[in-house]
């Protein structure tokens, strides 16, 4: 009964802003998150930072992706890599909620959640799941469209190397064949506009190895959705 006190007091309570220490403001305050999440113009359809009235990049115009959109919150970069490896690889899944906000708070990004029949993590292999013990991108969509969020539709077909120091040719190689939709509900694809739901979005291969696999099961429509982007072009 202590224990239950004392969490349901320290919910009440508020705490320090996890990037600037300022008090009361839990977990982030409003100061920062306009100074270090103010919206930039970026290309439509892979999210990447472009000079202003730039309407899409080079690389999506010389090769489109396999989205209809793509939305960032944030650029990877300070103060966000920490907070998000706290989240990522140190069980911290108390910064889901605030990541979810971010992203709903993107230019587009609650239009998309509004319209979309289906909100789909990006799976995660076997054993990062194992070793982390959840799936951040579900944990995000969750609270993104939780009556809309479906964890079973997709599926990892087999674990990768990490996708991280891997160039962009060695990145698509090495989830060729990784992902699949749940055979027995293929027909829950079909015709259907779906948000897909990731934490950092790299060069994007891994959430265009996704995509392709949605738009060969019929999807109709397809959106990214992620908390941060790395601005550097792929």
């Amino acid at each position: 009964m202590f224990k239950h006190w004392i969490t349901s007091l320290a919910a009440r309570v508020p705490s320090l802003c996890a990037i600037c220490r300022e008090w009361p403001s839990r977990p982030l305050c409003d100061a920062c998150v306009a100074r270090f999440a103010a919206p930039v113009a970026r290309c439509p359809t892979c999210a990447i930072a472009v000079p202003a009235g730039v309407e899409r990049c080079s690389d999506c115009v010389r090769q489109p992706p396999p989205l209809d959109a793509c939305i960032a919150a944030c650029a990877y970069a300070w103060p966000w890599p920490d907070s998000i490896a706290d989240f990522k690889f140190h069980g911290d899944t108390g910064w889901a909620g605030a990541f979810a906000q971010l992203m709903r708070n993107a230019p587009w990004a609650e239009p998309a959640l509004e319209r979309c029949d289906l909100v789909l993590p990006m799976p995660l292999a076997t054993a990062r799941l194992r070793e982390r013990g959840f799936n951040q991108s579900l944990e995000l969509a969750r609270r993104l469209a939780p009556g809309k969020t479906d964890a079973t539709l997709l599926l990892r077909l087999r674990d990768t190397a990490a996708q991280r120091g891997l160039a962009r040719a060695d990145r698509l190689l090495n989830l060729r064949g990784a992902f699949a939709v749940e055979p027995l509900r293929a027909a829950s694809v079909r015709g259907r506009r779906i948000v897909l739901v990731d934490d950092v979005m790299t060069s994007g291969a891994s959430l265009f190895a996704v995509a392709r696999v949605l738009r060969a099961a019929g999807a109709a429509h397809l959106t990214g959705l992620v908390l941060a982007r790395t601005d550097v072009s792929s």
